[in-house]
C-alpha cells in the first residue's frame, strides 16, 4: 500500500482547501497518508518565500484573488482575511503529533484547526479552544495538550520539518508520494493521476 507523506501547517489557508481532497484520493486509491506537522518558517528560509505581509502588494493582491477562486472551485466557505491570522499554530499542530503517538487518527482534529481558522473565526493558538476541538472529536485534552508541549514532540516536529526539506517542499501543504513532492492544493489532481497511471516518480 502506497503512502502520501502530508506536509502541513495549521495556519496555512491552502492547507486548508487541500485537506478534504488529499484524503479523498488517499481513499479512492486505498492509500495511507502519514500526516507530518512543520515548521513552515523554517521551509521557507530554506526555499526562499517569506510570510504574506513581506510579500509585495502585486502578489498580496494576488494571494486574495486565488484563495477565493481555489475556494469557489472546491465549494469551500472562507474567510481571506480571518479574525485570528497571522497565528502561531506550533501547540495546535504539536497536538496532532500527540494524537498520532497515542496511534489515534488525527484527521478529524486537524480540520477542526483549518477551518476554525478560515472559516468559523476562531483562535488556535487558544489552548481553550483547542480543548474544545480535542474533547468533540472524542480525545483526552489534558493528556494530548500535555504531551503535545513535550521535548519529544518538538523533536518530531523537527524532524518532519527537516524531512519536508530534504524532500525540496518549497511551502505546505506538501505532498510526497514515492520520493516525488507536490506542492500545493493544486497538485492533489496530479497525485490521483500519477497512482491511477502507476507511472514512475519524477526527479529533478
Amino acid at each position: 500500500m502506497a503512502t502520501i507523506d502530508y506536509y502541513f501547517y495549521s495556519a496555512s489557508p491552502f492547507t486548508y482547501l487541500g485537506h478534504k481532497a488529499i484524503e479523498a484520493v488517499a481513499r479512492k486509491h486505498g492509500c495511507a497518508i502519514a500526516y507530518k506537522p512543520v515548521n513552515l518558517f523554517a521551509l521557507w528560509e530554506i526555499s526562499g518565500a517569506v510570510p504574506p505581509g513581506k510579500r509585495p502588494p502585486v502578489r498580496q493582491r494576488y494571494r486574495l484573488v486565488e484563495l477565493q477562486r481555489c475556494a469557489d472551485f472546491r465549494g469551500m466557505p472562507i474567510n481571506v482575511k480571518p479574525a485570528f491570522w497571522p497565528v502561531d499554530a506550533t501547540l495546535a499542530d504539536s497536538c496532532v503529533i500527540a494524537l498520532l503517538q497515542e496511534g489515534k487518527d488525527p484527521s478529524e482534529y486537524i480540520w477542526k484547526l483549518l477551518s476554525g481558522v478560515w472559516a468559523n473565526e476562531e483562535n488556535i493558538a487558544d489552548e481553550a479552544v483547542l480543548k474544545g476541538y480535542l474533547e468533540a472529536c472524542g480525545h483526552n485534552a489534558e493528556a494530548v495538550l500535555n504531551a503535545a508541549k513535550s521535548d519529544e514532540i518538538a523533536a518530531i516536529r523537527k524532524r518532519n520539518t527537516d524531512e519536508a526539506i530534504a524532500a525540496d517542499a518549497v511551502g505546505v501543504p506538501a505532498y510526497v508520494l514515492s520520493g516525488e513532492v507536490f506542492w500545493g492544493q493544486d497538485r492533489v489532481d496530479h497525485i490521483d493521476h500519477a497512482l491511477s497511471t502507476g507511472r514512475a516518480a519524477y526527479s529533478a
